[in-house]
């Protein structure tokens, strides 16, 4: 009998509840005031952290169809998106979703002005959608089961 390898999506799911939390606080903030710089900020970094949090998880759930751990460590992360549409760990549709975060990531990373920023938080409503879907796929099909 074939073992399948266990993901566990608890950092995944925290990172999704803090970003969340971060974004209802940013949006009780008045505009201009230090609140709301600090929770953009934060939002800004959850977003961040759960984008990475999330491609790591895929890289792990890859290598659980995969033979070859080392070609998937190779993957970019835009290659990972692939190869998880592949699996069925993602969908067509959704996948341009993740590039645009991705890309919108890649942009924040190098400049953290208001621009980013707003844009960022255009994206949020629904990478938070798309977060938790990863999460409960994963969960799904590689998670820890009760015995």
């Amino acid at each position: 009998m074939e073992r399948k390898k266990v993901i566990n999506t608890d950092h995944l799911s925290q990172c999704i509840k803090t970003l969340e939390s971060s974004l209802i606080r940013l949006q009780a903030s008045a505009p201009n005031s230090i609140d709301y710089e600090i929770f953009r900020n934060a939002t800004i970094k959850g977003f961040e952290l759960t984008l990475e949090t999330a491609g790591k998880l895929l890289r792990k759930a890859l290598k659980a169809y995969s033979s070859n751990p080392a070609f998937v460590d190779e993957l970019t992360y835009k290659d990972t998106l692939r190869h998880a549409v592949k699996h069925g760990l993602l969908s067509v549709e959704v996948i341009k979703h993740w590039f645009a975060y991705r890309d919108n990531r890649n942009n924040t990373a190098h400049d953290y002005g208001v621009f980013f920023a707003e844009t960022t938080l255009k994206l949020l409503p629904q990478f938070l959608v798309d977060a938790k879907e990863l999460q409960r796929v994963l969960q799904e099909k590689l998670g820890a089961t009760d015995a």
